[in-house]
């Protein structure tokens, strides 16, 4: 075995794949088989396949036989065995990732740190399953954690340490027991014998290691082995060779440096960094990505070296800034849109690729929607997440509807899910789903389950059959989800049951949960989890939507073929190795690229750094050596958003340092590339400036409305369009499902539970205690089942008890003034002469008294909310009150003699603080107002204008045209286009 290595580097930014084979071709390419005894190591399993392509490419299509090539870490024991490694195998194979985090999170539920939720059970175990791979990736131990002193810790680490001593113990009887090791124990120990067998046999042919920075020292054992084999050599990605001593220094003890890894890795080969040679393999001009690399270089300079900038920017290549460019975007659309024109621009160029580098998934996702308009399909290779997938969304929901009971929303959404069927063609399902929606369920109903919603529809014997169905699918999963306890094996089956009958289509129309690639991938899913459920054992069944959710995270459905042959969206792992004629770093904020160092739930910094782990930091060093491998690049653009959901976004430190050193530089400004930004606005910007001006429906005085209640005149008067809709369109607003509970169920308890009362205590009062007693009695009769639900018990019934105590005390006061109910929610009406025929105005009286000695009548009104103040029932804009004095004025509520007002009031009945409050209609000192029987004349001669003015016909019924007055949304404002107006500058302010 030779003693000095063969070490070699590839310069940041240039095609590492394609030198890498292209020098291997230089050498080995004239002997036919010669390359097919070579052994190349890299990285990733995508970085393999990159390299096979690139043989294929530089070969122009000519047979080959390739190289092997593997992966780096990823040694395979039949392998081993066919080469004749080691000593016959190892008996004891990995746990799969799912057996094992279910095991751990069997065992990190039965102790407190899970709370006794198995789905935060399940979080934990995966990452304690990661410091288990950590602590054996580092070689290291948990042997120190008795070290630790308790009295020292946090009350939750301590808590945590207890836990992990029991692990510490227990753990390795388990992996004996069961015959596994931990995926990472596995993989070291199969590294460790391929090192040995090479130690004692070097292979007389080829290996090359490249692209690894050796961050495993598993891993870099073996890379400094292949440097001195025979044949051996390691190409390193990036080496930074123009750095001095000090800053290689600075490099090595700072773990964020893009160069701390391989600083360490050649210390661990004993190599130094002048022994490191360029990869021989000719690749054109690289001024560009020279010079990059050294600005680079010097903008991350370690901190300790920062005081070189005062006027180095000044030795900076201008080539350096060639093809460099910078988007900061508004916001994330605004970012996703650019990237996606830059990537459209360069298809402008015939064979030109472009690729977007990013971690941010949700911008990759934004990106690919983006450049869907232009009918450009582009797979993120990173993957999307399997549980955003439709069959996976569809088991969840199955989930979801069942733990609520099959309340009104989460049933809907199971419904209308592509996947669900009933045995039924799409469309009849979507009908019925439409019909059961707005019959039962867009309503306030506090009754829940399947049976509950059979009794509503029991009228509509045509909707019973798919609702049976529905039942017949579900009942065994709820029946499983109503008990205690039961075993994760049984809900996921009848789980799976559930689904696979109520996706069953019709005989003409088959469909399949499991097809496609995420289907298939959901399949493999939940075989997987039926193997490994015996390893969790029990859980209560109410958890299992959220546990179900915890299952399917980090799990990911990649695609198995690129959609665009010139396009790619690539995550920071598979993008390394990899190179496009036009790289876009997307997502450079703090937090997202580089991302935030991850705490570890189950060790703290101190408990780390005592067992010897690294410290989280190291890995922004790797995201720093991706970002100048990328930035290195011959055309690259930059992008990051500015805010974030509204919140300002820190720039990556990375640019941060750029803009240190490059402030006063003006071709760093001239990188900025607002035609990007610019494009992006006018894409979706119309040709033509539209000018929404309001509706004008003039209807015929035939289809106009010629009786209205008086609660409806104070809607005509503010906003008539909305009246117009309502009334001569016949449009309804549509209850939200499940309508929650709400002011109007308060008031409509109110008013039942008064006028019982009043009705049964017309002349005399009873005692406080008796009243009080009956009041509350009355109510809970009224809010019924509603009672039950804790927001209404909680929040609603102490509200009711007070106001209830506070009307007792007012009634009594209007009694002792000589006031006696006369009426109680009493309807009456009263014609009046117009030019288009006679009108009708109606009322529904809360309720009218009558004062005992002069015979004047009181308009009362109950209010939950906030009643209108006495200026609003002056200027007309709230006439409700002064039209019903009105009609009593002329004796339109039958029983009731025509008589004087003597006041007009609303009485609030909040039951908070004050708990109640009588607002009387009348003026003050400072402010006169008319008695109540001048308003009530004035109500009655200003709506008598009032539909004179729209017996016209050509009066429209405009949308708002007060808008001052109204500080509501209407019912009725989206088909008004009242937001597209304002937008729109078609109405004014």
């Amino acid at each position: 075995m030779t003693t000095d290595p063969a070490v070699f580097t590839i310069a940041p930014g240039r095609p590492f794949l394609d030198l890498l084979a292209a020098g291997v071709l230089q050498r080995w390419g004239k002997d036919p088989v010669g390359l097919s005894r070579i052994t190349i190591l890299l990285p990733t399993r995508r970085a393999c396949r990159a390299l096979s392509e690139a043989f294929l490419r530089l070969s122009d299509g000519a047979a080959l036989l390739l190289p092997r090539i593997r992966p780096l870490g990823d040694i395979d024991e039949d392998e081993l065995e066919l080469r004749g490694i080691g000593d016959g195998g190892e008996d004891a194979q990995p746990f799969s990732a799912l057996d094992r985090s279910l095991l751990l999170a069997r065992l990190v539920l039965a102790s407190p740190l899970a709370g006794n939720d198995p789905a935060n059970a399940l979080r934990l175990a995966r990452e304690l399953g990661h410091l288990l791979d950590t602590v054996a990736t580092e070689e290291t131990t948990l042997d120190k954690l008795p070290d630790l002193v308790p009295l020292e810790l946090a009350g939750h680490w301590q808590q945590t340490l207890d836990f992990l001593q029991v692990i510490r113990q227990a753990w390795p009887a388990i992996k004996a027991e069961q015959g596994r090791l931990d995926t990472a124990e596995y993989r070291q120990r199969l590294t460790q014998r391929w090192i040995e067998h090479w130690q004692a046999n070097p292979p007389a042919d080829p290996v090359i290691a490249a692209g690894s920075t050796g961050t495993i020292p598993a891993t870099a054992r073996l890379l400094k082995l292949v440097a001195r084999l025979p044949q051996g050599a390691v190409v390193l990605p990036g080496l930074d060779t123009g750095l001095d001593d000090a800053a290689w220094q600075g490099a090595r003890d700072e773990p964020t440096h893009p160069q701390h890894a391989l600083a360490h890795l050649l210390d661990g080969m004993g190599v130094l960094r002048g022994e490191v040679r360029p990869w021989p393999a000719a690749d054109g001009d690289t001024s560009t990505e020279i010079a990059r690399a050294a600005l680079l270089s010097a903008a991350l300079l370690p901190p300790g070296e920062t005081h070189r900038w005062r006027g180095l920017s000044a030795g900076i290549a201008t080539n350096a800034f060639q093809n460099l460019q910078r988007i900061e975007a508004p916001g994330p659309r605004e970012e996703a849109l650019t990237i996606a024109l830059a990537m459209r621009e360069t298809l402008e160029q015939p064979g030109r690729t472009a690729a977007l580098i990013t971690p941010d998934r949700m911008l990759a996702r934004r990106v690919a929607a983006e450049l869907a308009r232009y009918d450009i399909g582009v797979d993120d290779s990173a993957g999307q997440p399997l549980g955003q997938t439709p069959p996976a969304v569809f088991l969840r929901l199955i989930a979801e509807a069942v733990a609520q009971d099959f309340r009104a929303v989460a049933l809907l959404a199971l419904l209308k899910h592509p996947f669900c069927r009933l045995g039924m063609a799409r469309q009849d399902l979507l009908r019925w789903t439409r019909q059961v929606e707005r019959r039962a369920l867009r309503r306030s109903h506090p009754g829940q389950g399947i049976e509950a919603l059979a009794i509503l529809l029991a009228d509509h014997a045509d909707l019973l059959p798919p609702l049976a169905r529905l039942q017949s699918a579900l009942s065994p999963l709820a029946d499983l989800m109503s008990q205690d306890s039961a075993d994760l094996h049984d809900v996921l089956t009848a789980q799976i049951d559930a689904a696979e009958m109520l996706s069953r289509a019709t005989e003409d129309e088959q469909q399949s949960l499991w097809q496609h690639e995420d289907g298939e991938a959901l399949h493999d899913l939940i075989t997987e989890l039926l193997k490994a459920a015996p390893q969790f054992g029990a859980l209560a069944p109410a958890s299992w939507p959220r546990l179900l959710d915890a299952l399917l995270e980090g799990q990911m459905v990649r695609p198995r073929y690129g959609r665009h042959p010139r396009l790619f969206i690539w995550g920071l792992l598979e993008a390394r190795l990899q190179h496009a004629d036009r790289i876009i770093l997307g997502g450079l904020n703090e937090g997202t690229w580089p991302p935030q160092a991850k705490e570890d739930p189950w060790l703290s910094r101190p408990m780390r750094q005592h067992l010897g782990l690294s410290a989280p930091e190291r890995r922004l060093g790797q995201t720093a050596q991706d970002f100048v491998q990328a930035a290195c690049s011959r055309e690259v653009i930059l992008t990051r958003a500015a805010k974030v959901d509204g919140t300002p976004t820190v720039p990556a430190r990375w640019l941060l340092r750029l803009d240190a050193l490059l402030k006063d530089d003006p071709r760093w400004q001239a990188t900025l590339a607002p035609h990007y930004l610019a494009w992006a606005e006018l894409l979706d910007r119309p040709a033509t400036t539209i000018r929404l001006d309001p509706p004008r429906p003039t209807p015929p005085l035939e289809a106009r409305p010629r009786e209205l209640y008086v609660t409806a005149i104070e809607t005509w008067v503010r906003d008539p369009y909305a009246l117009y809709a309502r009334r001569v369109l016949g449009l309804r607003r549509l209850d939200p499902p499940d309508q929650p509970p709400d002011a109007r169920l308060r008031g409509e308890v109110i008013h039942a539970v008064l006028e019982r009362f009043l009705a049964s205590h017309a002349e005399a009062l009873p005692d406080d205690a008796t009243a009080l007693r009956t009041l509350l009695d009355l109510g809970r009769t009224e809010f019924g089942d509603w009672l039950k639900q804790p927001e209404i018990a909680a929040l609603w019934w102490p509200r009711f008890e007070r106001a209830m105590r506070w009307f007792l005390i007012h009634e009594r006061e209007r009694r002792m003034a000589g006031f006696r109910p006369a009426l109680l929610e009493r309807e009456g009406g009263y014609a009046i002469a117009t030019p288009g025929g006679p009108f009708t105005l109606k009322a529904k009286a809360d309720r009218i008294d009558r004062n005992a000695g002069d015979g004047r009548l009181a308009i009362l009104d109950y209010k939950t909310g906030r009643p209108p103040s006495p200026r609003q029932v002056q200027t007309g804009l709230s006439p409700q009150l002064a039209l019903e004095a009105a009609i009593a004025r002329h004796g339109g509520f039958e029983g009731l003699a025509p008589s004087e007002i003597a006041e007009l009031a609303y009485i609030r009945l909040g039951g908070g603080d004050p708990p109640g409050e009588a607002r009387r209609i009348e003026g003050t000192s400072r402010t006169p107002m008319p008695g109540p029987d001048d308003l009530a004349a004035e109500a009655l001669a200003r709506l008598q204008n009032w539909v004179a003015r729209f017996d016209d016909p050509a009066m429209p019924y405009l949308s708002r045209p007060r808008p001052q007055f109204i500080d509501y949304a209407g019912d009725y404002d989206h088909l008004a286009r009242v937001a597209e107006r304002a937008e729109s500058g078609g109405e004014d302010a």
